[in-house]
């Protein structure tokens, strides 16, 4: 008779991966404290997936961005973008033109994150319409 090991918890796999705490000493994902809580709300912000996956294959221009991401506003185009760009995620790079232009593309950590990206969103769209149509019950 063989006797296997309990399968591990996903807590239990993210922490052997992370480890118990980061380098620096703080905490791992499932603590408050950790710095990666920051990060994970930055990357799985609607906006900031789309503004990552939209930059994928190209530089492109505000105006681009808008007409892309169909129902992002201005403001939340800015912000968000401003966000991408502290994270190190995207490069803003302003032109000296008349009228100014400003292109935007993904940094080497970005194309790195975005590769994760596209397979969450493809299971995204092959289970959204499932997962909308079932009936919310009171859980």
């Amino acid at each position: 008779m063989t006797i296997t090991a309990p399968a591990k918890s996903a807590r239990d796999r993210v922490g052997s991966v992370l480890g118990p705490t980061w380098p620096d000493g703080t905490a791992n994902v499932f603590s408050s404290a950790c710095p990666s809580r920051t990060v994970l709300d930055h990357i799985t912000s609607k906006w900031g997936v789309l503004i990552i996956v939209a930059l994928a294959d190209d530089t492109l221009r505000w105006g681009e961005l808008r007409r892309t991401i169909d129902g992002i506003s201005e403001k939340m185009l800015a912000q968000t973008l401003r966000v991408l760009e502290n994270d190190q995620l995207v490069l803003r790079t302003v032109h000296g033109t008349i009228p100014p232009r400003v292109d935007y593309r993904l940094t080497d950590l970005g194309r790195d994150l975005c590769e994760k990206l596209i397979p969450l969103l493809g299971w995204v769209s092959q289970n959204a319409a499932a997962i909308v149509s079932t009936p919310r019950g009171n859980a």
